[in-house]
């Protein structure tokens, strides 16, 4: 039974009629099974021993790379009644075109001729600013021109001053002269008297001597009195002198305060119209905020408020629109574990939900229906889900993703590692072993020393 003697029994004694022997004797059948177990058992071992592309799949979704390019909602500034809309849900809009309009409903806003008057008050007020810097001007003058008829009048005091001083030296001589005068008069009147005494002259000489003492004694008191009065007029050339400057400071100061209260109205004049202006451009501004516009060109995807007559509050959400030629790139979500292993550049293949695809996942040269991808970006914190996000954007080097291709699609990644026989990833999965990780400098390296 063990065909280790080449004298078989079977070929000496006839088996027929047993039936338990003919059963354990080998048949064509048999050996052929035996024979097709051998070739699969060298096949599945050679099999082992084959280049496998380590990988890990994560589930995404479509967006955009830049975040102006990704769906956005559309709000309301002000608050206001819906009264018109102008496009409908699935309508292709460019940047600038009015989605819809509202009314206010705010009762400061109601007045039809806002910004007519409130540009009237401007101007009313811009006169009153240019009235009060006009006055201001015109005090200016006056404070100038004042100044220099001071520099006159005291010039002309200082002038007074110097000829009442002059007059008052004048007189003092002239009231010396006279005393001396008179001295001389009365000693001659003196000796007159005593020559008469004696007899020596007559009553007319004598008489003739007093008449002049008078005369001499007149003039001594006339030029006393005139030498008081230069005194008195050089007195009042001083006052008159100090009252000038004195009467200056004076109208100056008074010039000077209403100057500055002029100045005052006008700066007060000023901020009103600054003021004015910045409420008429508030209200221009808001008059805009009326029609809502299309923020860049895309299609409206969704409208949250709905129907005519509508009221809807400072910044509620009024219509969702998706940006047109976007940038299209994949999340995806990666667990910490398979973190080290994904940098920016690595290459990942792409499964796009509506895309029918034939996967090999370790084997993508084999691979028919996926798109190339190249990791731009890595997420630094971990999500909610305790997973890491991914952006990955078309590969420039493969054919490019589907022209109807979607943002909000779903996208199955899978991220491509290092090449190793399938043994090793058979042990690797077994024992829950992280993929191997390689840099381009190793991949380069490993290329250079194959060559």
């Amino acid at each position: 039974m063990l065909n280790i003697s080449n004298n078989t029994i079977k070929d000496l004694e006839s088996f027929s009629g047993a039936k338990s022997l003919e059963i354990t004797l080998p048949k064509k059948e048999s050996k052929r099974r035996l024979k097709i177990l051998r070739w699969v058992i060298a096949v599945f071992f050679l099999l082992l021993f084959l280049p496998w592309t380590q990988n890990i799949r994560s589930k995404g979704f479509v967006t955009a790379l830049r975040p102006d390019q990704r769906p956005q909602t559309i709000h309301s500034i002000i608050a206001g009644r819906i009264e018109k809309w102008y496009v409908a849900e699935g309508d292709y809009v460019a940047a600038g075109d009015t989605i819809l309009r509202i009314s206010e409903i705010k009762d400061e806003y109601f007045d039809s001729l806002l910004l007519p008057r409130t540009q009237q008050q401007v101007d009313v007020k811009t006169r009153a600013a240019r009235s009060y810097g006009d006055k201001v001007g015109a005090l200016e003058n006056q404070i100038e021109a004042l100044e220099q008829n001071n520099i006159l009048k005291l010039q002309q005091a200082q002038n007074s001053l110097t000829i009442a001083s002059l007059k008052v030296q004048s007189d003092s001589m002239e009231l010396v002269q006279a005393k001396v005068n008179f001295d001389i008069g009365k000693y001659q009147l003196e000796r007159a008297e005593q020559l008469f005494k004696e007899g020596l002259i007559s009553v007319v000489s004598l008489e003739g001597r007093r008449l002049k003492f008078q005369e001499v004694q007149a003039k001594l008191i006339g030029t006393e009195n005139k030498f008081l009065s230069s005194k008195n007029e050089f007195i009042t050339a001083k006052i008159d002198l100090g009252a000038i400057d004195n009467e200056f400071k004076d109208k100056v100061a008074k010039a000077k305060s209403e100057m500055f209260t002029a100045m005052s109205s006008q700066f007060d004049a000023e901020a009103t119209v600054a003021k004015l202006e910045n409420q008429y451009s508030n209200y221009a501004q808001r008059s805009d905020y009326r029609y809502i516009l299309a923020p860049q060109n895309g299609f409206i995807a969704k409208a949250i408020q709905v129907g005519i007559g509508e009221t809807i509050k400072e910044g509620a959400e009024i219509v969702n629109i998706v940006p047109a030629n976007a940038e299209l790139a994949v999340e995806m979500f990666v667990q910490p574990v398979d973190l080290p292993l994904i940098k920016p550049g690595n290459k990942v293949r792409f499964i796009f939900d509506g895309w029918p695809a034939i996967v090999f996942s370790g084997w993508p040269q084999l691979s028919n229906g996926t798109f190339g991808g190249v990791v731009v970006a890595v997420d630094q914190f971990a999500g909610p889900t305790n997973q890491y996000r991914v952006l990955v954007t078309e590969d420039p080097e493969e054919e490019g993703w589907p022209d109807l291709l979607r943002m909000g699609s779903g996208a199955d990644g899978i991220a491509l590692f290092n090449d190793v026989p399938v043994w090793y990833e058979l042990w690797r999965q077994l024992n829950g072993f992280p993929a191997d990780y390689y840099s381009q400098e190793e991949k380069d390296k490993t290329a250079s020393s194959k060559k």
